[in-house]
């Protein structure tokens, strides 16, 4: 099982090509774009823990693609590009760059600041710090919940922040991928033992939940398992 998942943003297939061969070597899971007028789905599908990104790309550039993954994440990104003048350097930077390298690159020092970012930015916590479900991102690191909506051209980054028992209860429905997760296992889960808690409370907060999700056009993400518990359902992205 690869530890990080990395989303490949070049629109040049032999650089693309060769970055993923010599990252899968070193464990990684690496997807490249192929669809460039959609780079927001593809990054929602994949759930990356690291985005490299050119900057000149077909329809929108790298700078573009970078603002529209900030509004969701906090994904570490890196730049690459043969423009390296300082005013590119800065506006990477300003854009919510974390790294930009120089092509062309060697592999040996990409995969090394790779590894380095990635220690940085996920050193309190696991390499999966986002879970995906159909489309879904639930960001483990600040307990927030994400979705790409493919409306007209390029659709839309709809984000909720969630309170700890919703981030919990959603947290158990993704863990579970599709499966089934009991009423007491969820009460496990959010109150720990404290077993005078009224069975009414779980739900109150599912309802409070799903009423959010509806919000933002997940209305029919949680389904419920009669006598049984609750599962993740259809999503509507």
């Amino acid at each position: 099982m690869a530890m990080y998942r990395i989303l490949v943003v070049e629109d040049d297939a032999v650089i693309a090509g060769q970055i993923g061969k010599y990252l899968e070597k070193w464990g990684y899971e690496v997807e490249a774009v192929r669809d460039f007028a959609d780079v927001m789905g593809q990054f929602v599908s994949c759930g990356p823990q690291l985005v490299l990104m050119d900057i000149g790309l077909p329809f929108y550039n790298g700078y573009y693609w970078c603002g529209e993954i900030r509004k969701v994440s906090q994904v570490p990104i890196i730049f690459i590009s043969s423009a390296s003048d300082n005013m590119n350097v800065v506006m990477a930077v300003n854009m919510g760059g974390d790294d930009f390298v120089v092509k062309p690159f060697d592999l040996e020092i990409l995969q090394a600041k790779i590894q380095a970012l990635l220690r940085r930015a996920y050193a309190f916590t696991a390499p999966g710090a986002v879970l995906e479900y159909r489309g879904v991102l639930l960001n483990m690191t600040d307990m927030s919940l994400s979705c790409h909506k493919k409306q007209g051209a390029h659709g839309e980054n709809e984000r909720i922040e969630l309170t700890k028992n919703e981030f919990r209860i959603l947290q158990s429905l993704f863990e579970a991928a599709g499966g089934v997760v009991s009423r007491d296992t969820l009460m496990k889960r959010l109150w720990d033992d404290e077993c005078f808690v009224d069975d009414n409370t779980l739900t109150v907060n599912m309802n409070r939940l799903r009423k959010r999700l509806a919000e933002i056009g997940l209305s029919g993400m949680i389904q419920t398992k009669k006598g049984v518990g609750y599962l993740l359902g259809e999503t509507e992205t």
